[in-house]
């Protein structure tokens, strides 16, 4: 059953590097996660801005391909996203936002400040990523798979990457 989840996993995580298209997309999210995990986990809003650029980002890449030229006016043909598809997107500009805001004018918005402990928000944007790109279908397996793998990746991570970020 593990081993299931295990591949599951490893196609969230390998799908990006199979389609040039998404590579330009996804190697900033990776840069994201490594830079705020080298960052310290207070909520700062120099990790606002982090996640505000990364969460804006995937967004950017999520909207691209629906672009299309009508004259000299590109529109987005909405009716060619999934619902899911778009109200993920939306959330992600939305936080993408706020974050960004927050980290410029170094305030957050009152009950907001969970915005700048974020280290861990680029993880749920590399693993949605080719599904959110329309490479992968969204599924409740592939939403299972992101949930429990994002406490093991946060491990990995947090006591990885510890001697680097004790310096």
């Amino acid at each position: 059953m593990f081993h299931h989840y295990w591949s599951t996993f490893a196609q969230l995580i390998s799908t990006p590097f199979a389609h040039a298209a998404l590579v330009w997309g996804i190697v900033p999210l990776y840069f994201g996660l490594l830079l705020n995990e080298l960052t310290s986990d207070k909520a700062s809003f120099r990790t606002s801005l982090q996640t505000g650029f990364s969460f804006l980002w995937a967004g950017a890449q999520w909207l691209w391909p629906f672009f299309k030229p009508h004259g000299s006016v590109p529109e987005i043909e909405w009716r060619a996203m999934l619902p899911i598809n778009l109200l993920v997107t939306f959330l992600v500009i939305a936080l993408g936002v706020v974050a960004l805001i927050s980290g410029l004018r170094k305030k957050f918005p009152k009950h907001w400040q969970f915005i700048g402990h974020t280290r861990f928000a680029n993880y749920f944007m590399i693993t949605i990523f080719p599904i959110q790109a329309h490479y992968l279908p969204w599924t409740w397996e592939r939403l299972l798979v992101i949930v429990l793998f994002a406490v093991p990746i946060w491990l990995l991570l947090h006591f990885g990457l510890m001697p680097v970020r004790n310096r």
